[in-house]
């Protein structure tokens, strides 16, 4: 458990680090946060065609009302809690790639609804908007990077001496 702890620890300030240089900026953090206002505009677009997106801004053009998602609203911080998570855990690659790849998608995917949530309270009351966006979703958010990751670990083998799969705690060996 210490080990996990120390490696997740080691993770997360390498990771954030490696976020808050230019170069990250430019070529992962800019780009992500743009597609996510494209993408969460085009799912609204499929509803109400009077919405727009522009880089990181969604614009309503009936409303003018717009949210434009800022470090710490993209998701890229949540998902690096859950990759340090996941990479300090001692399971297989394959079984480490297969829990990233559903993880983010999880995440993102609650993201998104992040922001059309926000989007939408924001042209109905600006301070409901307020309290969900700081308080709120912040903590969804985070509970589901604890959600993802324990369902991950829940997936994964135990191993007793022999490398098989032990027996859940507390139970009898079996006899021979």
């Amino acid at each position: 458990m210490v080990r996990f702890f120390l490696a997740f620890l080691l993770l997360l300030a390498l990771l954030f680090g490696l976020e808050l240089t230019p170069w990250a900026q430019r070529w992962f953090v800019v780009p992500w946060t743009n597609a996510l206002a494209q993408f969460s505009t085009w799912l609204v677009t499929l509803f109400d065609a009077n919405v727009v997106a522009n880089g990181k801004v969604m614009r309503s053009t009936t409303t003018g009302f717009a949210v434009s998602i800022e470090a710490g609203c993209n998701g890229v911080e949540a998902t690096i809690v859950l990759v340090a998570a996941i990479l300090a855990f001692p399971a297989s690659w394959p079984r480490r790639l297969a829990g990233l790849a559903a993880g983010i998608v999880a995440v993102q995917g609650l993201n998104v609804v992040r922001v059309i949530s926000l989007f939408y309270l924001g042209q109905w009351n600006f301070e409901v908007f307020e309290w969900a966006h700081l308080y709120l979703w912040q903590a969804l958010i985070m509970l589901d990077v604890l959600v993802v990751f324990l369902i991950w670990v829940r997936t994964l083998p135990r191993e007793d001496g022999d490398g098989g799969r032990g027996a859940p705690p507390g139970a009898a060996p079996a006899a021979a």
